[in-house]
């Protein structure tokens, strides 16, 4: 009996020696657990590295410190589109209309009416892409003041009296405003301002203006704001000269601001072409002398613009849009950009005193009607002048150059 105790006695020892063992392993594992989490935890921070990557333990350390966070931003942004609205305000030319009157011999006109401009808001569409304009688009525009049409009545008989206004004589004005200047130039300053009907007395001619006087006033007037009235009556059929010893040949640097000189029957002469299929310069050759006679612009060179630009009239622009000159045309959508107009004659017009206002003449010019010209793009008055800022096209001076050559060849 005695050994048989022992034996289970040993038994006893051994299964209770386990568990002491096993939990003393339980105890020794939390307690590592606990120490490593809450009293040696591992604490990152942030160093200087250079630009290798290395390796501890298989963990990969990173480079970041080194990135140019502006650099990718740019990077990842420089291919995307960026679209812009602008609103602007500006200014809103007006149109002239040329009125017929059989009374005036052929050639000749008379303003009735001086045109005044207004302002329109214009809101545009902007896409950008690697930060450069990749499309420009008119939207919407907004007309905040409304402009004045100016009106011109251009002679229509064939016959041209033979009287000559002379000092002493009495002419009356037909604009509606007239500007009376100190000096027969309209650089000049101005006197004051006539409307239509006034009676002025004729006391000098000189070139194309009257010195009168009369309604509180002394100056000088434009020939084209009067009329004089022949009671006699006297006319004759006579014919306009078309000597070419007065014309200047064309030259490549050539001033622009200046008249041709042409005669109407010049005019319509050098313009009457088998390119021209729809004989649209043919039926408006007058239109370019008279931008002649009001504006001080060459109009040979005004036609040769429009030849080039709407190949002789044949393009869409052209034919639906009365618009010889692509006037108002953006690159990336021309059609719908350009200006519709009512006739050829709106366009030649208003395209002559943005050519005067704008690009042939330096700022603070007086130029038509007493105005000032802006010289917003003023490179000077020559074919490579005006290319610098009107056509991105770099060789459009020289091909409108190869029409007004052919033009003037055919004097």
């Amino acid at each position: 009996m005695r050994a048989k105790d022992k034996k289970r006695k040993g038994a006893k020892v051994s299964l209770k020696n386990i568990i002491s063992f096993l939990a003393f392993i339980i105890i020794v594992l939390f307690g590592v657990t606990f120490y490593n989490y809450y009293i040696t935890k591992n604490e990152v921070y942030a160093k200087e590295t250079n630009a290798e990557v290395y390796k501890t333990n298989d963990v990969a350390i990173s480079n970041a410190s080194l990135i140019n966070i502006d650099e990718v931003i740019k990077n990842n942004t420089k291919n995307q589109q960026k679209e812009e609205y602008i609103s602007e305000e500006t200014v809103l030319e007006y149109i002239t209309k040329y009125q017929s009157n059989p009374e005036l011999p052929k050639g000749a006109i008379q303003v009735v009416q001086e045109g005044r401009e207004g302002t329109q808001q214009i809101t545009k569409k902007i896409v950008y892409e690697n930060g450069e304009i990749k499309n420009e688009e008119q939207i919407s525009t907004k007309i905040t003041k409304a402009s004045v049409n100016k009106i011109v009545e251009v002679g229509t008989s064939n016959y041209k009296s033979v009287y000559k206004v002379k000092a002493g004589d009495t002419v009356y004005v037909t604009s509606d405003r007239a500007s009376i200047m100190l000096e027969p130039n309209e650089n000049a300053k101005k006197q004051a301002t006539l409307t239509k009907g006034n009676a002025l007395k004729v006391l000098e001619v000189k070139n194309n203006w009257y010195k009168i006087e009369g309604s509180g006033t002394t100056g000088y007037i434009k020939i084209e704001n009067t009329t004089y009235l022949n009671e006699n009556n006297k006319e004759e059929q006579t014919k306009e000269s078309t000597s070419n010893q007065n014309i200047q040949k064309p030259t490549f640097g050539m001033a622009l601001n200046k008249p041709s000189g042409l005669s109407l029957e010049q005019f319509k002469k050098v313009l009457t072409d088998s390119k021209d299929k729809n004989k649209i310069f043919e039926k408006n050759a007058e239109y370019f002398y008279y931008i002649e006679k009001q504006y001080n612009i060459n109009g040979i060179f005004v036609a040769s613009v429009g030849i080039h630009e709407s190949a002789w009239g044949t393009s869409k622009i052209a034919l639906q849009k009365h618009n010889l000159f692509g006037y108002g045309a953006y690159d990336s959508n021309p059609y719908n950009g350009a200006y519709q107009f009512t006739d050829y004659s709106e366009c030649i017009d208003l395209i002559a005193r943005v050519f005067v206002k704008y690009y042939l003449n330096p700022k603070g010019k007086t130029i038509y009607g007493g105005e000032k010209a802006l010289g917003t793009y003023y490179n000077g008055p020559t074919l490579t002048g005006i290319n610098k800022k009107y056509a991105s096209d770099k060789n459009w001076a020289n091909a409108v150059y190869k029409h007004m050559e052919y033009l003037y060849n055919k004097l």
